[in-house]
């Protein structure tokens, strides 16, 4: 007899600088549910490549560095931390120099590998929202709820930006807004797992309404579904 889930798999993908990580936050914690950053894995990743002289065209030099790669997410004191092979990277992972380096090494088949049976093991007894660019359509493709979430490069930029100068970072506004236009070109047109709507996702524009609004339109959705799966349970 199978063991019954602790709730819905819930899949949030959608350009960098969305809001996805943000929302995904505050819907689970409204859910009571656990969130998993894969974007978060990627980046942490990219931190550590970013350390080497690894060369991205050896496939087999990327294969051997990922063979003993081990990425983690912890909940400390209501705050999510990332750890790379036993060091935590969670204040490293957002600057505009690993968001480049996250779109390259993500298009990497030995990366991608390495990363996807963890993120099913996570989220395999439900109860979780997860939140990346391919997660309901290569990592959770049978997610019981789907959304793509995105906004304007315009209003991405402006967001990556005030993140950035609230660190310290010397950027401008025209630079991060290219930035976002320069991933999204990066993820929607790599070979492997590319940035797409699923076709059953649930597409909300964020450019023009806030934070606890799109988090109140997912949770409606949640409730509906999760009132549906009990019906028929």
């Amino acid at each position: 007899m199978s063991q019954k889930k602790r709730g819905l798999v819930i899949a949030i993908d959608g350009p960098s600088g969305a809001g996805k990580s943000t929302i995904a936050h505050l819907l689970a914690k409204r859910l009571g549910y656990l969130q998993i950053d894969t974007g978060a894995m990627y980046r942490a990743v990219a931190v550590l490549i970013s350390r080497t002289a690894l060369d991205l065209a050896d496939l087999d030099a990327v294969q051997r560095f990922c063979a003993d790669l081990n990425v983690r997410l912890e909940t400390v004191a209501g705050c999510q931390k990332v750890f790379a092979n036993g060091q935590e990277v969670t204040s490293q992972i957002r600057t505009a120099e690993v968001s480049v380096m996250t779109s390259r090494i993500s298009a990497l088949k030995p990366v991608r590998d390495a990363l996807l049976l963890a993120q099913r093991e996570m989220g395999r007894d439900g109860g979780v929202v997860l939140e990346g660019r391919d997660i309901g359509t290569v990592v959770f493709p049978d997610a019981d709820l789907k959304f793509f979430l995105t906004a304007s490069p315009e209003v991405r930029g402006k967001r990556r930006y005030d993140e950035m100068i609230a660190r310290g970072e010397q950027v401008t506004l025209r630079e991060t807004i290219e930035a976002a236009v320069q991933r999204d070109a990066q993820d929607t047109q790599r070979d492997i797992a590319p940035l797409k709507q699923a076709d059953d996702a649930i597409a909300i524009d964020s450019s023009d309404i806030g934070i606890e609004d799109v988090v109140d339109r997912m949770e409606a959705f949640v409730r509906e579904k999760t009132a549906q799966r009990e019906s028929y349970s």
